[in-house]
């Protein structure tokens, strides 16, 4: 039977995701945990949350989320999560919580399912083969999960693969040939530095030229708030950034991302850029860095450069309601 979400299932359903969702990486959830990230999460819908019962057991959790603020939010309804217990791990229970969720997307107006990073509702796991460092986003569904197979059968389309890539920053060092760069990029008038409010201009316009509500949205904020910040400027006016330099608690650098204004491309700013990021990481302690990108985003190249390693692929889904 499904049901929706009551706040009696909590223990259970955490209980549930520290069993089966553990076993395809996702960290452990605690009471606050679970709190933080789904329940108090404002895009937290109890009428898009489920629970399979079986005598009155919790079986089967799923959760989705929905917001016409979202990136795609007018047309998109949000997969967030499908649990099921061992042994109930058949397509008809499947079917039955992704059944429940776009039944509801639908009603809301929805057209599409999605499973992709813009997902508010933001699932660490932890990096592969390290001592529980951990991603604090998974940007879709792991490639080698039975969620996975399930959802392609259903007719859900594979729209990209992301690479999740680790680095431990205990070795890292800038090579010499990334200092020549950033010298020959110097002689063209480029300044690669952390963001400085006195002698730094164009912030917005630069993120405007990305079309990414993310960066958008967060990079402003750092920068205005002072958080550092590496970008790439021309006399004084900012074409590029890597950053926020935040070293997170778990001892993670946690970055939004990097781009370089397409008018001020071909002078290996982002190579520049990424380098002197992960320098910055280092520089405060900390202890590693992991992102993801597309398979076939030309990015992936610095990030290997810089001896990041793919550890785990996700993928981006989506099915037309």
């Amino acid at each position: 039977m499904i049901v929706s979400w009551k706040h009696q299932y909590t223990y259970a359903v955490i209980a549930l995701w520290n069993e089966e969702a553990v076993k395809d990486g996702y960290k452990e959830l605690t009471v606050q945990s679970m709190t933080d990230i789904i329940l108090s999460n404002p895009y937290f819908d109890k009428d898009n949350t489920f629970v399979l019962l079986e005598s009155d057991q919790v079986k089967g959790f799923a959760c989705g989320c929905t917001g016409d603020d979202l990136p795609l939010g007018d047309v998109a309804g949000y997969i967030t999560c499908i649990v099921l217990s061992d042994g109930y791990q058949t397509d008809e229970n499947y079917q039955k919580l992704l059944g429940a969720l776009e039944d509801h997307f639908k009603a809301l107006g929805k057209k599409q399912s999605d499973v992709l990073f813009f997902n508010p509702m933001q699932l660490p796991w932890y990096i592969p083969n390290t001592d529980k460092h951990e991603h604090n986003n998974a940007p879709g569904v792991p490639i080698e999960s039975k969620l996975y197979k399930f959802l392609l059968r259903q007719g859900y389309v594979e729209r990209a693969v992301e690479c999740a890539m680790y680095l431990s920053l205990d070795t890292f060092e800038v090579p010499d040939d990334i200092r020549a760069k950033q010298d020959k990029a110097a002689a063209s008038g480029y300044t690669v530095e952390l963001f400085d409010s006195d002698q730094h201009v164009g912030v917005e316009e630069m993120l405007t030229g990305f079309n990414n509500p993310l960066w958008q949205r967060e990079i402003s904020r750092y920068t205005s708030e002072g958080v550092p910040v590496v970008i790439a400027a021309q006399q004084g006016r900012v074409v590029g950034f890597a950053g926020p330099v935040i070293r997170q608690d778990n001892g993670r650098g946690y970055f939004s991302g990097i781009g370089v204004h397409s008018d001020h491309e071909g002078y290996g700013l982002g190579s520049i850029l990424f380098f002197k990021l992960c320098e910055a990481f280092k520089n405060i302690g900390t202890e590693y860095m992991s992102l993801y990108t597309g398979i076939s985003n030309p990015a992936i190249g610095i990030y290997k450069k810089a001896r990041f390693n793919t550890v785990k692929q996700f993928s981006i889904m989506r099915r037309e309601l």
